[in-house]
């Protein structure tokens, strides 16, 4: 007698699972609202715990670098280049591997990194002053230490991005935007070594102006 109260219960049960499981298309494919949210910190988790370790080495000398460059120091011209240098292996590396060299994405950096380096080089102010011979003493700031970290977030994301959702990494509206603040970090980092190295020149050759003879009147 309780069976044919109890089988339209079950085929309603039923029903609802199918609907719970029932992907969105509005969405593209993607679970519905509650699932998703559910599976969101396991995602999160996945991609985390399957981060390469010498990304998080990377990571841990950005910051050591750039809790470096907020402090006043003695530093010579080749340690100064060495994270312009090192981020701007990053950002080309991964824009190669990715695009290519010769893609859309490339130009997005060109012209992001040509933007403001032009801006750096020419207007920005130089952070350098004479130090011991041989040495500079720079400024410190907290922007480099903001940049690095801006080139390192938009490199992982656009790693995870690609192995998640390929097909929304690879659309224009996602990289072009990416790559040109890839070409703005990397931009700032090439105008402001081109300033420093560049007062660094006037201020070694200031001594040597001060002591040259001055030429006798022969009028």
């Amino acid at each position: 007698m309780r069976l044919p109260r109890l089988a339209p219960f079950c085929c309603i049960w039923r029903r609802r699972k199918a609907v719970r499981r029932k992907p969105d298309s509005t969405c593209g494919g993607v679970a519905k609202l509650g699932t998703s949210i559910s599976t969101e910190p396991a995602m999160l988790q996945h991609i985390v715990a399957n981060t390469p370790i010498y990304v998080w080495a990377i990571l841990a000398f950005l910051l050591y670098r750039g809790v470096l460059a907020a402090r006043d120091r003695e530093i010579t011209v080749t340690r100064m280049t060495i994270v312009p240098v090192l981020m701007l292996v990053l950002a080309l590396q991964s824009i190669a591997a990715r695009f290519g060299l010769g893609s859309p994405a490339m130009a997005a950096w060109l012209l992001g990194a040509a933007a403001i380096g032009l801006q750096r080089w020419r207007f920005g102010a130089s952070r350098v002053t004479a130090g011991k011979p041989g040495t500079l003493r720079i400024r410190g700031s907290w922007t480099p230490l903001a940049a690095m970290l801006a080139i390192f977030v938009l490199k992982y994301a656009l790693a995870v991005l690609q192995a998640v959702q390929p097909q929304l990494a690879a659309g224009p509206a996602f990289f072009l935007p990416a790559c040109g603040l890839l070409g703005l970090c990397n931009g700032y980092f090439l105008g402001q070594l081109a300033c420093d190295v560049a007062a660094a020149r006037r201020a070694a050759a200031a001594p040597a102006l001060a002591q040259a003879p001055v030429p006798a009147n022969m009028g």
